[in-house]
């Protein structure tokens, strides 16, 4: 994950919007330990940079997964990818406000 460009923007809000499956390794990655915690220093150093990262998936199996990335309102999962148009001005809301 690079937030480099988006740290140098001159802007009071800055949302790392991470579209997902919901889990932070693809399946040839290799060591999925390696790959949740090397995604845990990515979110953590856009926190501190003044990035609000959040994340929006369809796997409501990954929940645990997002919560422990995440947090508790960090994420949201939608249930159908063709309502994320619809959704899109309701979690930018609530994220900008």
């Amino acid at each position: 994950m690079q937030s480099d460009e988006l740290e140098r923007q001159d802007a009071r809000t800055k949302l790392l919007i991470v579209l997902s499956d919901g889990r932070p390794y693809d399946h040839d990655y290799g060591d999925s330990r390696y790959a949740r915690e090397d995604t845990k220093m990515a979110l953590r150093h856009s926190k501190i940079a003044g990035i609000t990262p959040f994340c929006i998936t369809i796997d409501r199996e990954s929940e645990a997964e997002l919560k422990d990335l995440y947090g508790e309102i960090g994420y949201t999962i939608i249930d159908d990818v063709m309502s994320l148009p619809e959704r899109l001005p309701g979690i930018y809301r609530r994220l900008t406000t």
